[in-house]
Formats: C-alpha cells, structure tokens, sequence
C-alpha cells in the first residue's frame, strides 16, 4: 500500500473544520491546506506537556511525529495554535482569526462575521437563542428590502438619465453592473480588451500539463509553467478568487490592469503575451513569457553566486535602471512595478534581466481591496484605498526598491520585505564614507572595479534616501549609471592585474 507523505489541497475552496482524522496518517511530511474557507480550531492540543509525548498519546494534528511542513494560511481558523505544531521547522499560519496578536490575522471585520456565525458551532454551545432571532432578522428583512428597493429605484433613473446624455455619443457598448452592497453603478466597455489576445482555459490546460505544473503559489495566486505548441515558454498567473468575492469594482481593476500590462513593450519587460477570462469554471488568468534562467535573488541567494561576476552584475544594474526609466519617464501614464525585489527580476539564458510584475495582481486579489470598492488606477469609486496596497503603484518607491536591489547585487545580502531595513541601515554606515565602500562588497566576487563601485554606491545613497521626495527621477539615476560606469571589455580585463598580464604576453 503506497504511503502518504503529502497532501496539497491549496485553493480548492475547501469549508468547515479541519477532520482530527488526518492525524492517523502518520507517513505525512508536508499538509498544505491554504487559501481555503476552512472554519473551526486547529484539531490538536495546546498542553504543553503533549509536545514532549509520545504520538499515541497525542490527539489531531499532534499525531503527526514526521510533519516537517504545515501550511494552514488565509483560512477563517480560530482559537490557539496547537504547542506541538510551534516545533515544526516550516509553519504558515497567517491570514486566520487566531486570538494570537503576533501573527499577521485577517482584518477584524472579516473575523467577527466568522467567529459570530460559528462560536456555536465551534464551541458546542446551544441554540437558547434561536427563539428571539426571527423577530429581529424580520425587522432586518424589511427594513434591508425597503432599502434596496429605494436604492435600485434611484440607481435605475440615474441609468437612464445618463444613457440619454450619452446617446449622441460614439456608440460605444457598456454594461451596466450593479450590486446593493456597491451602491453605485460602474460601466464596464466591453470592447476594452478588444485589443489584448485571449486563451481559453483549456488551451492554457493542455500547455500547463493539465495546471500540474506549479512553480509558485500564494494564497492570490498560483502561478504555473508551460510550454505553447510553437515552443515558447510561458508563466500562467492564476487568480485565486472564489467567484462570490469577485465584483463590478475588480472586474474593471482587472480590465484596465490587462490592458496596463499588454501597452509594456521593452526589451527588458517579461511581456504579458496573452489573459484567460471563462466563467465556467470562473477562471482569471494572464499569460506571460518566461525566461528560464530564474530569478536575480535565485542567483544572488539561493546559490553560490559564482555566475553572477561583478561585470555581470555591472551589466543587469544598468539594464534595470534603463527599463525603469523607460516605464516612470518614456511611458504616458507612468508605470511602477507593484513590490519591486530581486524576486520580480527574471534571467534570460544571457542573463538579461525581465522583469514580471506580479505583485500587482495579488495587490488586485488581496481581501482588503475586494471589500473596498475601488480601482487604484482609475480612482477612487467608494471608500478610500489600503495603504499597503497604494504603496506599491508608487514610482518612488520603484526607486528606493532599486537602492535594495543595487545593495543586493553589490553585497550578495538577501533583503526580503522584511528584511529591507536591516540591509538598508547595514549598508548606510558604509555609504557616508567612500573609503569603506569596499566594506560593502560581496566576498565571493573578484575583480570588482573600484572606479564603477564608487559610481553605483553613490546611486544607491540617491536611491534610498529615507525622504521620498529628495529622491530623483530614474532618469537621473540611469543618466548616473550610463556616464559613470564603464562596461567595456578592456575595463573588466584590467580589473584583473593577472588576466591583463595573460592578454599583454599573448599580444607580444
């Protein structure tokens, strides 16, 4: 019989309590249950005294003795953790209503619908008061039917006033999308993404080796791999969205984001080639080239960093610069890449960087701007935007982003979100002083240019300036870059003095 050591149902809108059951697998390693609506607490115990127990006397999740990898994230689960899953070496629990402050829960609005609708289920309390509830929620029907009503009645004459203004216009068809919980009326142009190439779903299914093919996930998005019938590689972004969540508002944020993406035409772009857009079964997806060589923070972190040399790295900071000047200068409305990291930079075989912008359709999918009703691009249609979200369309912060991302390719140091601060205030004890910048220098590197290092330390003091505004345009900074910092062949063959010998006796 085979044994089970995984199970990954991620975003397979899975709902109601975790069964204690999947304690007896004792074989599994890893259990990824996320991006689910699954309710309850977390079958396990939180006795202290179970953690150092043997696995019969456990109960739940706490059976599990070789569980290395747990991923319970962005679910609606309550209560305390279980002690015995605090040891495990890989724990995702964030985005739940937990009563632990430390981790990153959901907004509270969203917990208070779930721990009302279900502490008695959780709980095992009684239905006492199922007796007084149908006076009230009749008097709440009413009250909400009248409302609605008044509110479709107005909105159907402001409609029609609007129709009758627009009917010497050009003819353009719009569809009307209306929702009591919006309250306002938003049109849609069907014909916006009249331009954009479409797939359908079964077609990015047979290039995705039937969506098997996963190489990232959030709890927005999932994003696979696959291969076209002319050959060429492609990333299919899908948006992890239960249907229900999915308004007029994100609709038109979507639509305006595909055409955004499909208008970037640079050398240095990943470009969005093509979208999905079914509603049987509800699918959102985008279509961009892939560059196989990975990631910049791939090279920079994750390996030795050996193929990564100084005029290497000389070369992708000025291809960066370039296409970020490009995107904030040469581009009317400017684009900024949404979460800016060496994670959102791709390597072609050449190492040229690309650069996929996919953070901006997890900003689009993230729970707090589902509820907000708004379209960042467009402005503000009701309520007013989450910051964390209106940081990333931020072409200031794409250059304090490109500071870290200099810092990285300079040092070698990982800088993830959160560790941003920590390389940053690292770096600035070096940076006032030009006789240290040496300080900063990745040791794996060799031959490092001290003329083209001094050149990129100063940009990068430009760059991460703590005051947004005293930071200069990308324009400036690529200017910088392109006069200073020589790239030539003769100039990486001189920072070797032993390479320079070579070249000199084989000329003689």
């Amino acid at each position: 019989m085979r044994r089970i050591t995984t199970i990954d149902l991620h975003a397979n809108r899975l709902d109601g309590a975790i069964p204690p059951e999947l304690g007896r697998l004792t074989n599994l390693t890893e259990l990824r249950l996320s991006n689910n609506s699954l309710t309850g607490t977390i079958p396990g115990s939180n006795d202290s005294i179970m953690v150092s127990a043997s696995s019969e006397d456990q109960i739940g999740l706490c059976q599990l003795a070789q569980l290395t990898d747990i991923d319970l994230s962005y679910n609606f689960l309550v209560g305390e953790i279980p002690t015995c899953l605090k040891q495990i070496q890989r724990l995702s629990v964030e985005g739940n209503c937990f009563q632990n402050n430390d981790i990153m829960n959901r907004p509270i609005e969203q917990c208070e619908n779930i721990t009302v609708t279900d502490k008695d289920h959780i709980t095992g309390g009684s239905g006492d008061k199922s007796m007084i509830q149908p006076l009230w929620l009749l008097i709440l029907e009413v009250i909400v039917g009248v409302s609605v009503l008044s509110m479709l009645t107005l909105c159907a004459i402001a409609g029609l006033r609007r129709r009758k203004a627009r009917s010497s216009g050009d003819g353009v068809p719009w569809t009307r999308a209306i929702s009591w919980k919006e309250n306002t009326v938003i049109s849609i142009d069907d014909d916006l993404l009249g331009n954009v190439p479409k797939m359908t779903r079964q077609e990015l299914a047979e290039a995705c080796e039937d969506f098997s093919n996963i190489i990232g996930s959030s709890h927005e998005t999932v994003v696979y791999k696959g291969t076209m019938k002319d050959g060429r590689e492609i990333a299919v972004v899908s948006l992890s969205v239960p249907v229900h969540y999915w308004s007029s508002y994100v609709e038109l944020y979507f639509q305006r984001e595909v055409v955004e993406m499909a208008r970037l035409d640079h050398e240095n772009v990943a470009k969005m080639v093509e979208y999905c857009k079914e509603s049987d079964p509800f699918t959102r997806m985008l279509v961009f080239e892939y560059p196989a060589n990975g990631t910049l923070y791939e090279h920079l972190h994750d390996g030795d960093g050996c193929q990564v040399s100084w005029p290497r790295r000389v070369k992708i900071a000025l291809s960066i610069a370039r296409v970020l000047r490009h995107l904030h200068t040469e581009l009317q409305p400017p684009f900024a890449v949404a979460a800016f990291t060496s994670s959102s930079v791709y390597l072609t075989e050449e190492f040229s960087p690309k650069i996929i912008d996919f953070e901006r359709w997890r900003a689009l999918v993230a729970k707090p701007f589902l509820s907000s009703g708004v379209i960042v691009n467009g402005g503000p249609l009701n309520g007013a935007v989450d910051p964390r979200h209106m940081r990333f369309m931020d072409v200031q912060a794409n250059t304090f982003a490109f500071g870290v991302i200099l810092l990285e390719l300079i040092s070698g140091r990982a800088s993830l979100s959160k560790d941003t601060d920590e390389l940053v205030d690292w770096a600035r004890k070096h940076l006032d002083q030009p006789q240290e910048f040496i300080k900063l220098v990745d040791p794996k590197l060799k031959n490092v240019n001290h003329e083209n290092l001094g050149i990129i330390c100063n940009a990068v003091n430009l760059c991460i300036d703590a005051e947004p505004s005293r930071r200069p345009s990308m324009n400036m900074i690529a200017a910088i870059l392109e006069e200073g910092v020589d790239t030539s062949a003769a100039t990486a063959l001189r920072a070797s003095s032993l390479a320079w010998a070579q070249a000199e006796l084989a000329i003689s």
